[in-house]
């Protein structure tokens, strides 16, 4: 359900849009290029709209720089070419774009001068982000470049300071991952945190990006979500929940599961009350964790009125209130890109044969206590004799003071198999 990307642009074909970039901004006098063959942009030139993202400001003390830069904060739109190294002619000479202009020039083309919304991991704000603003809006000379800057935390396996990625190579491939987990467990489990947020971890990274520009960010701090088995089973924990609560609620608007007569207007209230909540949190920064928190209480409610009972008591349901509940619930996860189909939620592993097995004995145990709980013994339910109406009086009201003592005397074995049945629901195992 990833969409693929609507156009595909290489740097390699857009080199002369790169130089006609650089050669605008140094006309603006933003930019200055060496007798070596760089083009650096001049970050004390742009002032305090420098910055703007990471409050990084150009004014901050200079250490001595042993380039050809003439700030040790000013940073490279085009650098002269090395010995072996792929290169370009330009007006400045051979050489290659440097990172951040690559990037400007080519969402200018694809965007026009202005950008609703850009995103990016959070080590990427500076300097990959800030210096795109400034290249941008001394390009396109407008007052604001981005709308909004959405930066992702780090993915982290539990335990590792390093964050997942492809160089350290202690990274997990999709392939490897579906083989174990569904694609909708991931999506839950990247729901279930902010996507800016998770772990507060160390300065380090970003120091260690920034060394080269001799800037100190006492107040940065990069964001980490720990990702591990433990974390993964928590998020098909939820996902089979949901999916229970769903099964649920069709079986008993459709008559399969009879309960006690529902108070509607305490879910109508609930199901407002979420709207209210998930609305909230989607507008603060996407906080989908409060949002996930939100639809599980609405959940937790509307399962507390879905106990199932032995005798029909012939109440009308209330199939509205768990139709809107159902609809609101679905209409929420498809947004999100999830299902919740089969494949998405169930159980998996490798011993999953072993544990249908176990499943199947304990649902037949509790299914056995739940018959015994319920029948009377043999000598109670007897026919009483009929001689009489005044003699057969007294038989039928010691019978029926023995099954309401019987059924006082198990009535917990009752409540530990209904407890039992609701504890299965949770990890997607339905007993109707």
């Amino acid at each position: 359900k990833v969409l693929p990307p609507t156009v595909y642009m290489r740097v390699t074909d857009n080199i002369p849009q790169i130089i006609s970039f650089i050669k605008t901004i140094i006309a603006s006098g933003q930019a200055y290029a060496t007798s070596q063959g760089n083009v650096y942009f001049d970050v004390k030139s742009w002032g305090k709209r420098y910055g703007v993202l990471t409050t990084i400001y150009p004014d901050t003390q200079d250490e001595e720089v042993d380039t050809d830069k003439r700030h040790s904060k000013d940073f490279a739109l085009w650098k002269a070419a090395r010995p072996q190294e792929l290169s370009w002619t330009s007006p400045w000479g051979k050489g290659r774009p440097g990172w951040h202009i690559e990037c400007s020039t080519i969402s200018s083309a694809v965007f026009g001068k202005q950008l609703d919304i850009h995103t990016g991991g959070i080590d990427l704000a500076f300097p990959h982000h800030e210096n795109e603003i400034a290249q941008c809006e001394v390009y396109h000379q407008c007052e604001q470049w981005g709308n909004y800057f959405l930066h992702s935390g780090h993915l982290h396996v539990k335990g590792s300071q390093e964050k997942m990625s492809k160089s350290l190579k202690n990274y997990v491939t999709i392939k490897d991952f579906l083989k174990k987990f569904s694609s909708d467990q991931f999506r839950m489990f990247c729901l279930r945190s902010r996507y800016s947020a998770g772990k507060e971890k160390t300065q380090t990274l970003i120091v260690e990006i920034c060394t080269a520009f001799h800037a100190c960010f006492p107040s940065w701090q990069c964001r980490a979500i720990e990702f591990s088995d433990e974390s993964m089973d928590d998020a098909k924990h939820l996902l089979q929940a949901i999916s229970s609560f769903v099964r649920d609620a069709n079986a008993y608007m459709k008559g399969q599961l009879v309960c006690d007569p529902v108070r509607e207007d305490i879910l109508w209230e609930r199901l407002a009350n979420t709207k209210v909540t998930v609305k909230a949190a989607f507008a603060d920064d996407f906080d989908t964790s409060r949002a996930v928190a939100a639809i599980m209480d609405l959940i937790h409610h509307g399962n507390r009125q879905l106990k199932a009972v032995t005798k029909d008591a012939g109440s009308p349901r209330s199939s509205v209130v768990y139709g809107s509940i159902i609809s609101y619930i679905e209409g929420f996860f498809n947004a999100l890109g999830m299902s919740f189909g089969e494949r998405q939620v169930a159980l998996g592993g490798g011993d999953s044969a072993v544990l249908s097995n176990v499943i199947d004995e304990l649902v037949k145990f509790r299914t056995k206590v739940r018959h015994y709980a319920l029948a009377l013994p043999e000598e109670a339910a007897e026919a009483v004799p009929t001689e009489g109406a005044a003699g057969a009086e007294g038989p039928k009201q010691e019978q029926k003071e023995k099954r309401q003592q019987l059924m006082q005397e198990r009535k917990p074995l009752l409540e530990a198999c209904d407890s039992l049945r609701g504890d299965l629901a949770a990890f997607g195992i339905h007993i109707k």
